[in-house]
């Protein structure tokens, strides 16, 4: 049977992108510079049929626009290329008459998708800062836009996480070809997915929808689903036009692409819009449901991009309102985050502001709070009712949160408010919690939910984490009268003025209640942080209570750095509140603190203000010590949702009782269409660890931690070393073993605060040690340079006392150099016991040694290398036993010291010898009457004579080192070979002396 290699996946993909039309061409049959990507004649080509006018000056001119960018670094690069990319470029010139003409020219046309050429070429040939093949590129219009790098599906050592580590050789590689790069896939046959070229793997997503509504969740499917999802032409161009945008962070450029929740939410947005904007429609455009966390605040961006530029708009002015300043602040920030799709945003400060913007007749992107359509107080008295501002069609409402401020349909009620001033408006609703129960007032304003994204989806794809919850209730002092009339308190009834509330905040203010729940605090963010990196938010009933927790909690011993975040009212607030008072500037500066994970302030204290619309991915722990109910009680809980590292779960801690309340919140969830619950149950996540806990036992032999404690050191010792050895029994072993080790750390990341789990800890602590032994082992950390004998005492004294603690700490130290493998090390490698690690052992010592000498020496070290995995692939598929599997090994360390050896004899040079290789290889073809070593010198010497700075990347630099080789060659080498071995000794320079001057 032919072996089942990366290739299948590859011709996988070319099979499935020509049933979508696409043309298929080999690598090696492109028509192209080999260090240039663009394939320039079929994108002069398309610009030629494409702009029949366009005269061949101009066409050139347009041509180098599009094949040259500026800017510093390549992410910049990237960018100016996108914008050229989707919003074409500006040519000028004069016509015979010598009047001056200009046109628009796009390098894709997006309406017309079958004007444009499809070609996917596979092993695509770059010459950069050094030479690769990408696995697969898509050109379009001879632009490389689209890169896949495929994995071996039937090869259990890699996955999705090796090809995208390829891509980052790629990117250092060849780095001409990002220039160009809009989508990035990475495959092993079993997961595809797509992100952008310098995104971690975790930014990376699959595409689980070949049309909106269907969600493809087979595993083996998921390359098929992405090509037949994202990759028909339609689809593919309106991605790269509307759905990729770069941000600039202060210099620093982050490129984000849409995931296809984002991707098919918005086009059904569009059709929506297209089908029921006024006149022809009723105005209602649709509720979009994403939840909490999946991106709401990108997909109204990419929204209001796509309905700027669309005709039929005719340049619509878009409002963006919302219902609070915190929310309108983080999503205006957001928006001018994203002004590449945009443009240019403009936020009303107050109701005259607002005003002023909308009477214009010009289009753009307004940023409004919902109250600022009140009603004016004048000189004659309160308006009646709000004036007419605009009677524009093309003017979009988009609320976010569609929430039930924006009901207000009672005489001078927002909603009519904004009906009266924009009378010929279109609505369109975001919202991330459920659409409010009043069904009824929701189809009212916006019409019936378009797309839904719910929790369980989130969860699944990786957009969000789960958020657990658990219950820690310290009971309030209060009359049992209350329960009940606080169950009737409407979500949204205004607290400051209610009875009830004041009772219940006074009760939860109480101070001997204040210091027993920041004892519970302090103990809980102390366990949970031990295990698992992150902040907290503290929510309280009000500002005075929030002053309390902080007074409580930094009297206690060891509290981190915390911080109350409220506003003041400087003529009735107390004097000791002026602490936590801030500045606008102030309030930004340590709302970056707490988003900033290595920031001491750990822990902020809130009322109201950061429970919507705010971001920080590191907190991971809710404590509520404050009522909250159905869509507030939605909203504050997802804070803890967001996509951090490896933060497994945010958690909910519940000092107030809102248990009830998040059962209503997930019955109305529910009713609302979505699935997944809001929170998990805590208990069910202990369950789970304590019967993870109980498996990776199991794995390793079992074991308690009394037994372990009543060792001696020396048993400790032979312990560990028989529980590592049985675990490198292969990697099938170690790997499962990690794996579900890992499982188990995940787990007790969540559970830490759980006194069950305290009580497990010494053992889990005996798994982690065990753990890190191994993947020091198998994976080393990076090394430092220290004395080969301080190596050798140390491999061969561990060896002897089979002290695997100490044995990996040598990959602490830089390269291992191989005379450590001497006569007294072969002696203790060969004796019985501890193969598996003696072999691993081995195993590194020989690949650091090829990675070290490789640049000197490309294709000696590359036999050797081949040789090494031979043996270990027979030794893990037991076709080899150990004790042969050792001598291998060490027969190929000897081949190393056998070369020092012989550079001595020949007396060479370190880099010499390779060139000596190489030329006594073709020692048939030479004409030379001395010794071999002497052609050698002269040829090394004319290689260094002619090295300069950077001389790989200079083709003249490069040549004259061609030129000079080739003198000393010609007549020793018979003319029709001479190219062929010049090539070899230009590659072998190439390894060898590329950082010149630095090895020189």
């Amino acid at each position: 049977m032919t072996q089942m290699i990366e290739i299948t996946v590859q011709k996988a993909a070319i099979e499935c992108l020509q049933e979508l039309g696409y043309t298929y061409k080999e690598g090696n049959s492109l028509q192209r510079d080999l260090k240039k990507v663009v394939l320039e004649e079929d994108l002069r080509e398309f610009l030629v049929s494409s702009y029949h006018d366009v005269p061949a000056t101009a066409i050139n001119e347009a041509l180098a626009a599009f094949t040259q960018h500026q800017g510093m670094d390549l992410d910049h690069r990237n960018r100016d290329f996108h914008l050229k990319m989707t919003q074409g470029v500006s040519i000028t010139w004069k016509d015979a008459s010598g009047k001056e003409q200009a046109r628009h020219l796009y390098p894709i046309n997006y309406k017309e998708p079958e004007k444009n050429t499809f070609e996917c070429a596979d092993e695509v040939k770059i010459i950069g800062k050094n030479s690769r093949r990408t696995d697969l590129l898509i050109f379009i219009n001879g632009l490389p836009l689209i890169v896949f790098e495929f994995k071996n599906m039937f090869d259990p050592e890699v996955g999705v996480e090796n090809a995208h580590r390829q891509i980052g050789h790629y990117f250092q590689d060849i780095p001409q070809l990002f220039d160009y790069n809009a989508i990035t896939v990475v495959s092993d046959g079993l997961e595809t997915l797509h992100g952008m070229y310098n995104s971690s793997l975790k930014w990376f997503a699959p595409w689980k929808s070949l049309h909106g509504d269907d969600l493809q969740q087979k595993q083996e499917l998921q390359l098929e689903t992405l090509l037949k999802g994202l990759f028909p032409k339609k689809t593919l161009l309106n991605y790269l036009q509307n759905f990729i945008f770069h941000e600039d962070h202060n210099g620093k450029i982050i490129k984000k692409g849409a995931k296809y929740h984002q991707y098919w939410g918005i086009k059904k947005a569009v059709d929506s819009a297209v089908e029921n904007i006024k006149p022809t429609g009723d105005g209602r455009l649709g509720v979009i449901w994403h939840t909490q966390g999946s991106g709401k605040s990108i997909s109204m961006a990419i929204l209001t991009g796509i309905l700027r530029q669309m005709p039929e708009m005719k340049n619509p002015t878009i409002l963006i309102q919302v219902d609070r300043n915190d929310l309108d602040q983080q999503l205006y920030e957001n928006f001018v985050l994203c002004k590449d799709l945009v443009g240019h945003v403009q936020h009303a400060d107050t109701t005259d502001e607002l005003r002023a913007l909308l009477s214009t007749d010009g289009g753009g992107v307004i940023f409004t709070t919902i109250e600022k359509f009140r009603l004016k107080e004048l000189a004659s008295g309160k308006e009646l009712s709000h004036p007419v501002l605009s009677e524009r069609y093309n003017l979009i409402v988009m609320a976010d949160e569609a929430h039930r401020t924006q009901y207000g349909f009672h005489s001078g009620g927002f909603a009519q408010n904004i009906r009266r001033a924009l009378p010929n408006a279109s609505f369109i609703g975001f919202t991330g919690t459920p659409v409010d129960g009043k069904d009824a007032d929701t189809q009212q304003v916006f019409g019936p939910t378009i797309h839904t994204y719910d929790i369980k989806q989130a969860v699944e794809d990786g957009a969000t984490v789960p958020i657990y919850y658990e219950p820690k209730m310290v009971p309030l002092n209060i009359k049992a009268k209350y329960d009940k009339e606080l169950d009737e308190m409407e979500e949204d009834e205004d607290e400051e003025n209610n009875a009830v509330w004041a009772a219940i905040e006074d009760a939860a203010g109480a101070a001997d209640r204040v210091e027993r729940v920041a004892k519970e605090i302090l103990t809980h963010f102390r366990a949970r942080t031990a295990s698992l990196e992150g902040k907290a938010m503290i929510v309280c009933m009000s500002r005075k209570n929030c002053v309390k927790m902080y007074n409580a909690l930094t009297a206690l011993e060891g509290c981190p750095e915390i911080a109350v975040i409220m506003t003041g009212n400087i003529s009735k607030d107390p004097t000791d509140w002026n602490a936590h008072i801030r500045t606008k500037d102030a309030m930004e500066a340590i709302k970056k603190r707490f988003r900033t994970p290595e920031d001491p302030l750990q822990i902020v204290i809130v009322r109201d203000m950061w429970l919507t619309g705010f971001d920080a991915p590191c907190a991971h722990t809710m404590y509520v010590d404050k009522i909250m109910k159905g869509h507030n009680l939605m909203q504050a809980i997802a804070r803890v949702n967001r996509v951090f590292k490896d933060k497994p779960n945010g958690l909910v801690v519940d000092f107030i009782g809102i248990s009830g309340f998040l059962a209503e919140a997930t019955k109305k969830y529910t009713a609302g269409g979505g699935e997944g619950k809001p929170t998990l149950d805590l208990e069910a996540a202990v369950k789970l660890c304590l019967e993870q806990f109980e498996k990776v036992k199991d794995l390793i032999g079992n074991f308690s931690a009394e037994s372990i404690n009543a060792m001696t050191d020396m048993d400790k010792m032979k312990w560990s070393s028989s529980v590592v050895n049985s675990l490198l029994k292969s990697d099938a072993v170690t790997d499962g073993f990690l794996l579900e080790e890992r499982k188990l750390a995940e787990l007790v990341a969540m559970t830490s605060s759980d006194p069950r789990v305290w009580e497990i800890q010494e053992e889990l602590a005996v798994i982690q040690k065990i753990r890190h032994l191994i993947r020091k082992i198998k994976f080393p950390p990076g090394p430092r340079r220290e004395k080969n004998e301080k190596i050798k005492d140390l491999i061969s004294k561990s060896l002897e006392s089979q002290e695997i603690v100490d044995l990996a700490k040598m990959y602490n130290l830089d390269k291992i150099d191989i005379s450590i493998v001497d006569d007294r090390f072969q002696a203790i490698v060969k004796e019985k016991g501890n193969e598996n690690i003696k072999v691993e052992l081995l195993r590194r010592i020989i690949n650091d040694e090829i990675r070290v000498r490789m640049p000197k020496n490309i294709r000696r070290m590359r036999k050797l290398k081949d040789e090494l995995e031979k043996v270990l692939s027979n030794y893990h598929k037991n076709s080899l036993d150990s004790i042969a599997a050792i001598k291998h090994l060490l027969d190929i360390a000897t081949e190393f010291q056998q070369d020092d050896i012989r550079t001595k004899q020949l007396g060479l040079t370190e880099d010499e010898l390779a060139f000596y290789d190489l030329l006594s290889a073709n020692e048939k073809l030479l004409n030379q009457t001395g010794p071999i070593q002497d052609l050698v010198h002269t040829v090394v010497n004319s290689v260094k004579k002619n090295l300069q700075l950077d001389w790989t990347k200079k083709e003249d630099a490069r040549a004259a080192i061609r030129l000079a080789v080739k003198k000393e060659l010609r007549g020793k080498v018979p003319f029709s070979e001479l190219d062929n071995l010049l090539k070899e000794v230009i590659e072998q320079a190439e390894g060898q002396y590329k950082d010149w001057p630095i090895e020189a």
